[in-house]
Parts: structure tokens; C-alpha cells; sequence
């Protein structure tokens, strides 16, 4: 299905037991527990002239850098692009940029699918592109998907693949190039979103236009009024945020708020606590990274950072980048030699190419990267040796094809052997790939991962989200152990997985962690045990469930702008059982996002929960219309229309779910039955038969068919097919019934 920039993961709800066992609460993370909400007044931000006035030089630095120039009013000297009357054609829409009075306007095509005049309000970027930002009278602050290349100055569209029309939620007018909830966090300095769900509006407001020196620092009025009392009396009091004692891991948890990509659980940012307070990292997962880490889509940095000894070893971004002016602190591989040895490793004993080639260079090696918005070559900051046998195994990138474009990656195998030998230590990918390609074994090395703790803490909590795809007895019972991990990650991970279990004793486990320090994952707690109501709180936890339940809410009214936002809001009414107010939510989501049909399939199956019979086969078909190689859409709606009795229809439906997804046991089964159902035996035992084919051991498709050969009266093939069942499954108690049955009849 075309899933386009899901922010938020939405939960395929199973239903398994286990046994209760003894937990306590948690007691493994010293640092205290952070709730505040306060928010910041706009005049305790003083701007960047106060700052200038005792910090001159770090000030110099900054003018001109791309935090200064994130965000600016658009004016003759702001304004990088040709507007003189120039055009730009892409996906059959014309854009023509132009001047009036001395203010700059586009012309293009709107939400409503006509072309209208719009005034550039705001540049936004430096280089390589600048966007540029026009005003919606809703509030809505939207940036064109047409940008100016400030390198080869020219007009270029940032999706030039991609068509995308009016109405959809990736149109440069609507949710996807939203500024006030895409951008405007991270480009300027306290920022408060301010939205209304009711009108679908904005309100947002900032203090600072761009990354102001307030913007990392914290606002500078208790600073400034220390400073003036104490004079030269005056000591660093914690007063400033991100300063030179800051500790590296703190420094890169500071920087993480607008280098990550990540979903968001406070109402804004205060600067007060810690990342996972105020968000929640995006994990390790397949199209977002490559199976082994690298980076696919764009993920801002910390997540790929997180991966590398250099974090680890408490190499922080300052060690690297000059943190105003944002620059490179050295050119060339003298970056890298601050701390590796140059006569080591700055050699062709070690790269094994030319002096002063692109070869040599240390991060053409061991930092690949990738274009995105269409200019912007971004570089992976894993920090990773080339593994191409790994790219044999899984098909990920390295970076020795990557260079070498006549080659393929068995060539580069071969040739990294020969002058390296094979690799001495396992990298966490080893362990990880297996599952992200779909390894029917991979819960073995997801659990080695996950419980070693020298793998970086990113990586052990993408194995446990991974687990996700090897569910049963043994999964949960393990995962539950990992709820008192010391990462906060790592818990966070575990309660996403498990709530997607819908099991009252699960909830047993996760209770204690509304307690927890980190207030993303006290959120995830409290989802994760939405099925329980109040009454089956125990009175330890009532207070703090309260008060819990209250953050989430935030949570929830944060991301309300966003569909994956009020689907989440539509899976906790339906976690409570609360099925139409689950419906209006995920009606209210696919307002904002039509083509979103992962969202429109839980819709459909919730109409089809509640009767709504017509509304659920309306759902199922348009998700048809719009993702018609889709096989679960065949699948359930072949479900409602057998539910109606419309038989021919429903097998119709079920044989296009097996046209598109062949080797699906259950789509087998069911359509067997409705074969049945239509008094057509024959073709029920040659479909179940078929199944069988694909799945030997399949209970349901044993069990159907042996019932198939009962119907036809021929009892012995009944007799041999009900014997496998008991022998593949000796502790169900159903079949031996059924299995004596059959032989009375004998």
C-alpha cells in the first residue's frame, strides 16, 4: 500500500494470555521525574544583540549561519530565488514567480486545484536550496514544494518523481509542507504551535523569528540579571543550557530536540528535562533505515549517531562542528586525525588508495550519504566500516559500490577479504538485519541484541520493537523482562510492542511504569493499559495514573494536527471499547489525509464492528479504487460481504486477496469455507488442498479440509488428515474429539 509519511506506527491489536508473575516497580534510572509544563514568556528571551554585548565573537560566528538564516521576513535581501516573471513547470504545474510593489509573489496551483497569487511571506533555508513560505488565512503557514537551488540558481521541484494532486496530504498546501507543524519547532526559537482541532487552525507563535542564541541556550533574562547583580562575581549557575561543561551524551540529547527524527509528547519545549520527556526518537525500522542502520529516508542525524563507537565513547557534536558558526572545525581527513592517528590510518597502508583522492578521504569511507529535498546531500553519521557482505545477505548500500559504480558488491566482498580479512567483531546489523528482511528465525538474534548491553541503546530497542513480528507465548514473556531495562529506549520500545497485545494481564506488567522517569514512556504506559478502566486501577496507582492520563491528553492534543495523531486517538477510544467515538476519530484523521488507507482499513473494520455495513463496503472500496494490488482489502471485505450473506460476492473478493498475496494460509481457508457455504465441496477441497501447499502444517486448513472429506462422505481421507491434526497438535483436545468422531464413523 502507498503509505506516505506516517509519522506515528498504528497497531494490529492480537489477543493472547500468559501468566502472571512477580514485578516491581521500577527502580533503575536515578534521575528524577520530570513533569513540568511551564511554559516560557516570550519576553524572557532578550535576542541575539544582548547576547552580542559580552559574547562577541561566538556572535560573529553565528551571523550568517544557517541557524541565523533558518527562518527570515521575505525582502529584497532575503530573497535568494528569480522572482523577475520566471516560470517553473513540474508534474504538469506551472508556478510563475514575480514581483509587486516590491513584494514577492507565486502563482500556482492551490488546495482547491485552481491557480491563485500568493505572497511570500517568509524565506526559509540558505544552502544549498531556500524554500519559501506563503500565509493561508486558517493560519496554515505552507512552504512551496517548488524551491530555489542557490548553488546552480535555478528553480527546482523537490518531489520532481512524485505527482501528487491537490487533495492529497503531500500537496505543498496542505499537512506535509505545513510549516507550523513540519518546520517551525525546529527553525525557530519558542515556538508554541497553538492549534485548534475544532477549525482546523492555527494560531502558532514564536519569539524569535530563527535558531537564535535563546534557541540552544535557553532564555537569556535569568542570565543577563545574574550577570548585571554578581558582575565579575558572577558564576555559571545552570542558568544557560548547552554550554561548554555540558557532558557530551547531554550535549547530544540537547541537540537531538530538532536533529531527530521524532514524535512529539509535550505541548512544547522548555528546556527543561531531558529529549525523551519532551519526544521519542524514530526507532530502526525498514523504510525509514536500511535493515542495517544506515540511513534510507531522513532522519535528521541523531538516530544514525546514536549507532557509532563515537557515541559511545562520548564524542559529541561540538568535537566536530563549530557550534555557532556550524562549520567543520577542520578541513579534510585532520578532522578525523583529532583523534585517530594520521600515520595510522591517514595512509594507503589503511584506505588502500591514492593520497588527496576521494578515496583517501575518511568520509567517503566511513561517512556515505544520500540527496534529499532534491539538493541536499546529507551524510550518515553511524560512522560504519563498508560491509558488503552484508549487502550480499540483505541489499544494503555500501560504500565501496557505492564509489566503484562498475562493481558489483561480490567484487567488493572479495577485495575488502583480501586486504582486511574477514570482520572481528560482530556489528549489532548482524543481528538486527535478519529480522528487518523478514528471517522466520530472526527472534533469535533480535533477543541476542536486545539483552547485550555493549550494542548501542538505539539498536537493542529497534530489536525489541522488531519482535513485534515474532509474537507468541515465549515473545511476551520476554519482552515483559524488558520492561525493567535500563534504557529508557528500550522500555519505551517494549511497552509499544506490548500494546499491541491485548491481554489484562500484559497491563499487570506495564502499571509500574507510569512511575517511570522518562515522560515518553509514562505516556506509552498509559496507552498500552487503555483497555482498563478506572475501577481495575489499583489504588497504588490511582494518583498517578491521574496525573499521567493528563500528559497523554497533552500528548494527544500535540499531534491532533497530524492524521497519525488523531488515529492514535482513534485506536485508544477503540483500546477502550469505545467504538464510535473510535470511528469519528479515524474519520476526523482521514480528513486530513484521504489517501492514507491504512487508516481508512481500520475505519472500514470498525464499520464493519458496528453494523455499518454500508459504510464499511463505501471504505473497502474506495481503498480498492486506490490500492488495487493491496491484498487485505480483498480479504476483509470479503469477510463483511460474506457477513451479509452475499456469497458469490465474497468469494470474489477472497480470490483476489490469494491473486495478490498467494501464499496466505488464512486466504485460503476462508475462502474454502465460503466454497462450502456456496454447496460447491469440489472446489472447497482443492482450495484448502492448495493452501495446504503452501503451508503444510496449517491447523486451520487440516481442520477444513478434513471437515470437507467428512461432507463428501469419504470418511478415510477424513480419518488420515484429522490423525496429522492430533499429531501436530496433541494437547488440543478439539481434534481428538473430532479425530474419535471421524472413526466411529469409520
Amino acid at each position: 500500500m502507498r503509505f506516505i509519511y506516517i509519522i506515528f506506527c498504528f497497531f494490529l491489536i492480537i489477543s493472547c494470555e500468559k501468566s502472571k508473575s512477580q514485578y516491581v516497580d521500577i527502580q533503575n534510572d536515578n534521575s528524577e521525574v520530570f513533569t513540568s509544563t511551564a511554559k516560557i514568556p516570550d519576553n524572557h528571551f532578550l535576542g541575539d544583540d544582548t547576547c552580542k554585548s559580552c559574547h562577541d565573537a561566538q556572535f560573529k560566528d553565528w551571523k550568517g549561519s544557517h541557524h541565523d538564516k533558518a527562518m527570515e521576513v521575505a525582502n529584497a535581501v532575503t530573497v535568494l530565488g528569480d522572482f523577475d516573471n520566471t516560470t517553473f513547470k513540474s508534474q504538469g504545474i506551472t508556478s510563475k514567480f514575480y514581483k509587486k510593489d516590491g513584494v514577492f509573489y507565486v502563482n500556482t496551483e492551490g488546495r482547491d486545484g485552481q491557480y491563485h497569487d500568493y505572497k511570500i511571506e517568509y524565506t526559509f533555508g540558505v544552502e544549498p536550496l531556500q524554500q519559501y513560505i506563503v500565509k493561508f488565512p486558517d493560519g496554515h503557514y505552507q512552504c512551496l514544494r517548488t524551491a530555489w537551488d542557490t548553488k546552480k540558481n535555478k528553480w527546482f521541484d523537490l518531489y520532481p518523481d512524485f505527482k501528487v494532486v491537490h487533495s492529497e496530504w503531500l500537496h505543498w498546501s496542505r499537512g506535509g509542507l505545513n510549516w507550523n507543524t513540519m518546520c517551525a519547532d525546529c527553525h525557530s526559537t519558542n515556538v508554541r504551535k497553538n492549534y485548534d482541532v475544532a477549525t482546523h487552525s492555527y494560531d502558532t507563535k514564536y519569539a524569535l523569528i530563527n535558531v537564535s542564541c535563546e534557541a540552544c541556550h535557553g532564555p537569556g533574562k535569568a542570565h543577563v540579571a545574574a550577570v548585571n547583580d554578581l558582575g565579575e562575581n558572577y558564576k555559571p549557575n545552570g542558568d544557560l543550557k548547552m554550554t561548554a561543561g555540558t557532558a557530551p551524551k547531554a550535549l547530544v540529547d540537547q541537540c537531538a530536540r530538532c536533529h531527530s527524527r521524532r514524535e512529539q509528547y509535550s505541548e512544547f519545549y522548555n528546556f527543561e528535562g531531558t529529549f525523551l520527556d519532551h519526544y521519542f526518537p524514530q526507532l530502526i525500522t525498514n523504510t525509514i533505515y536500511h535493515p542495517d542502520g544506515q540511513i534510507l529516508d531522513e532522519v535528521y542525524v541523531h538516530g544514525s549517531f546514536l549507532q557509532s563507537k563515537m557515541y559511545q565513547n562520548n564524542v559529541t557534536c561540538t568535537n566536530c562542528h563549530n557550534p555557532h558558526s556550524l562549520k567543520l572545525r577542520f578541513e579534510g581527513n585532520m578532522l578525523c586525525a583529532q583523534c585517530h592517528d594520521t600515520k595510522v590510518y591517514d595512509t594507503p597502508k589503511h584506505h588502500f588508495h591514492e593520497v588527496d583522492t576521494d578515496g583517501a578521504q575518511c568520509i567517503n569511507c566511513h561517512m556515505t550519504g544520500k540527496f534529499y529535498m532534491g539538493n541536499d546531500y546529507r551524510r550518515d553519521h553511524s560512522f560504519r566500516i563498508p560491509r558488503p557482505d552484508l549487502s550480499l545477505t540483505y541489499g544494503t548500500p555500501n560504500a565501496c559500490t557505492q564509489c566503484h559504480t562498475d562493481k558489483d558488491d561480490a567484487w567488493a566482498w572479495e577485495h575488502y577479504k583480501k586486504r582486511h580479512g574477514t570482520p572481528k567483531a560482530k556489528h549489532f546489523s548482524e543481528l538486527l538485519a535478519p529480522a528487518l528482511t523478514g528471517d522466520p528465525h530472526g527472534f533469535e538474534t533480535l533477543l541476542e541484541l536486545s539483552k547485550d548491553t555493549i550494542y548501542p541503546e538505539i539498536a537493542r530497542a529497534s530489536a525489541v520493537s522488531a519482535m513485534r513480528n515474532y509474537i507468541d507465548e515465549t515473545a511476551i514473556n520476554t519482552l515483559i523482562s524488558f520492561l525493567n531495562d535500563e534504557s529508557p529506549l528500550v522500555r519505551g520500545a517494549t511497552v509499544d510492542v506490548l500494546n499491541e497485545v491485548n491481554s489484562a494481564n500484559v497491563s499487570s506488567y506495564i502499571l509500574p511504569l507510569l512511575k517511570d522517569t522518562k515522560r515518553s514512556v509514562r505516556v506509552k504506559a498509559f496507552m498500552a493499559i487503555a483497555a482498563l478502566d478506572v475501577s481495575q486501577i489499583p489504588e497504588a496507582y490511582i494518583e498517578v495514573y491521574k496525573k499521567v492520563e493528563k500528559e497523554f491528553n497533552t500528548h494527544l492534543e500535540s499531534t491532533s494536527d497530524f492524521a497519525g495523531g488523531r488515529a492514535k486517538k482513534a485506536l485508544y477510544y477503540a483500546k477502550k471499547g469505545d467504538t464510535q467515538n473510535a470511528i469519528v476519530w479515524y474519520e476526523k484523521a482521514i480528513a486530513i489525509d484521504s489517501l492514507n488507507n491504512m487508516m481508512r482499513m481500520n475505519l472500514a473494520n470498525l464499520y464493519y464492528r458496528n453494523k455499518q455495513y454500508n459504510e464499511a463496503e463505501t471504505a473497502f472500496q474506495l481503498i480498492i479504487k486506490q490500492e488495487p494490488e493491496f491484498a487485505q482489502t480483498y480479504y476483509s471485505y470479503a469477510l463483511l460481504l460474506a457477513e451479509l450473506n452475499k456469497t458469490k460476492a465474497a468469494i470474489t473478493q477472497m480470490e483476489q486477496a490469494i491473486r495478490y498475496t498467494p501464499n496466505n494460509a488464512r486466504f485460503y481457508y476462508n475462502l474454502s469455507l465460503l466454497y462450502d457455504k456456496n454447496g460447491d465441496l469440489n472446489k472447497a477441497e482443492t482450495t484448502a488442498a492448495k493452501g495446504l501447499g503452501k503451508a503444510p502444517n496449517d491447523e486451520s486448513l487440516l481442520y477444513v479440509l478434513a471437515y470437507i472429506y467428512q461432507k463428501q462422505g469419504n470418511v478415510n481421507k477424513a480419518v488420515n488428515i484429522a490423525a496429522q491434526l492430533v499429531a501436530l497438535y496433541p494437547n488440543n483436545q478439539q481434534y481428538k474429539n473430532f479425530y474419535n468422531q471421524l472413526l466411529q464413523l469409520q
